[in-house]
């Protein structure tokens, strides 16, 4: 009998053991367990020139690099995870990324839903339409067929002009990729953009594109934590005001813009 209650003892002590053992991992959504020394950083693969796929497949862009830096000077180091962008909140939410950051505008919408760091690049949403368009004004949108990226800024920048009364019909598109490319196949008449991103592409296809003079909205990109991880957001917005004193930002804008255009 006393042989028994020992074993059973045994038994009760390793059982016990195992689940304080498997308390001490943490796990993400999936259930898997997480590296606290790796951040996961949510990105449209095919946002130019802030996140995007190149000759070789590899993530690059000017958001990539600011990344990577300011990892380096949080001592970690970054995955980085396509996301479909329609669901970004949702996937930060859910914890199966750490941060938002690929041209992530700042809106008062956003603000609700996220943490942002201070703002880091100025931007403004634009019309593109083809060189050799008659659409020359914001005025001349009026009957015409528009492409945006799906909830995007560009949405919202539209829907707070009063041309988009008149317009003819708007298309929505996973990627402003693929918006372009109906414009230049003559399914839309003009796309509301980026102009970081237009830019970009004005300078990849001389001659394709032209952007009208009056943009519609202002802007300003920012990264973006989960509601609550104050400690995250601390730590990164500390990286990011070291890499403006140490020059580490100027170098990687300048490489990406040919000039130093991150907001100190």
């Amino acid at each position: 009998m006393f042989i028994m209650k020992k074993a059973l003892t045994l038994l009760m002590f390793s059982l016990a053991t195992l689940v304080i053992l498997s308390g001490c991992g943490s796990s993400n959504a999936n259930g898997t367990k997480s590296d606290k020394d790796t951040l996961i950083i949510g990105v449209d693969d095919k946002f130019a020139p802030m996140g995007f796929r190149d000759e070789n497949n590899e993530l690059a862009g000017f958001d990539i690099d600011y990344a990577k830096a300011a990892a380096e000077h949080m001592g970690m180091t970054v995955k980085f995870q396509p996301i479909d962008w329609k669901t970004k909140e949702t996937e930060l939410s859910s914890g199966r990324i750490d941060l938002i950051w690929n041209g992530y505008t700042i809106t008062d919408e956003r603000k609700g839903k996220v943490l942002f760091t201070k703002p880091y690049l100025k931007n403004a949403q634009v019309v593109a339409t083809l060189t050799e368009s008659d659409i020359i004004k914001l005025d001349d949108l009026a009957g015409k067929a528009v492409g945006l990226q799906a909830l995007s800024s560009a949405a919202d920048a539209l829907n707070a002009n009063p041309i988009q009364s008149d317009i003819k019909s708007v298309s929505e598109y996973a990627d402003n990729v693929l918006a372009l490319s109906d414009l230049k196949a003559g399914r839309v008449e003009a796309v509301v953009i980026d102009e970081v991103v237009i830019d970009y592409y004005m300078s990849k296809e001389e001659g394709a594109f032209k952007v009208l003079d009056d943009s519609l909205a202002p802007e300003e990109y920012g990264v973006g934590v989960k509601k609550g991880n104050e400690d995250l957001l601390e730590k990164l917005q500390a990286a990011l005001d070291k890499m403006n004193e140490d020059g580490t930002a100027t170098s990687i804008s300048e490489k990406w813009f040919g000039e130093d255009k991150v907001l100190k």
